[in-house]
């Protein structure tokens, strides 16, 4: 019973956290490092498991945009939908984000091994205070651009690649990027939407290339279930929420305190 509450809990956290610019990989692992008392190389391959599930969440969510995405590669697109610019987008996008994602969690593996406990947590809340900064940079961008370009794929690709580090928004840097290099909020956050299907797909089989399955089956089940489910209720609502909260602030307090409280473990 324990095993399914935690997996619980965690489903939740992934399901919410996704579409909010806090990082869910990242508050996942904090969670399961500080709460649960899990070490911290296993906190991070779960946070990266439980991706699969938000990754249908938004498959299903975005269904009409990817059969139109799917169905509009052959032909010109109507107005205002360059249907063929934003799937050069995403690919090359998805592309640049798997070889810097692969290389940045080979990285990250051999940091994880050597630093554990509080200064892990540290470690993540300084990631998530750079995300914060980065957010703040943005905020408040109005942009006129709608189609996107390959300079901006590979850009964003990069950033959604080191996304793979607990702390890392995927969804605050890419939209930050995105807002930075001109283009309009809604444009901004679709495109970045979109771009978390292959990408959560992609942590999700990486976590469990390197480390098979999670011993426990039916909990990790169960955690992916729920953060699908969670993940899809929540999704429309919680996008309308970030496009008004101020989530840079949220962000580079909860890296804040999670760099005291990393430090003071230490201590």
């Amino acid at each position: 019973m324990e095993r399914l509450r935690v997996a619980v809990v965690v489903g939740l956290i992934q399901g919410v956290f996704e579409w909010l610019p806090v990082s869910s990989e990242g508050n996942v692992s904090l969670y399961l490092t500080v709460v649960e008392g899990l070490p911290s190389d296993a906190a991070v391959r779960y946070s990266l498991f439980l991706h699969a599930g938000t990754a249908v969440a938004a498959l299903t969510y975005y269904r009409g945009d990817v059969r139109t995405l799917l169905a509009g590669l052959g032909h010109d697109a109507a107005p205002g939908r360059p249907v063929r610019a934003e799937a050069g987008f995403l690919l090359l996008a998805t592309l640049v984000s798997g070889a810097v994602g692969v290389a940045a969690y080979l990285a990250l593996t051999e940091l994880v091994s050597a630093v554990a406990g509080g200064a892990f947590v540290a470690l993540v809340g300084a990631l998530l205070v750079a995300t914060g900064l980065v957010q703040r940079l943005a905020a408040g961008r109005l942009g006129e651009r709608e189609s996107p370009t390959l300079a901006d794929a590979a850009l964003v690709g990069v950033l959604q690649g080191l996304a793979v580090l607990p702390g890392v928004s995927r969804s605050g840097t890419t939209v930050s990027a995105l807002l930075l290099r001109g283009y309009d909020a809604p444009v901004a956050f679709r495109l970045s939407f979109l771009l978390s299907i292959p990408a959560a797909l992609g942590a999700g089989g990486l976590a469990v290339a390197d480390a098979g399955l999670p011993a426990s089956v039916a909990p990790a089940l169960l955690a992916l279930a729920t953060s699908a489910v969670v993940g899809y209720a929540t999704i429309g609502g919680l996008l309308r929420v970030v496009r008004r909260v101020a989530f840079w602030g949220v962000c580079v307090g909860l890296g804040a305190l999670a760099v005291v409280g990393g430090v003071l473990a230490l201590l």
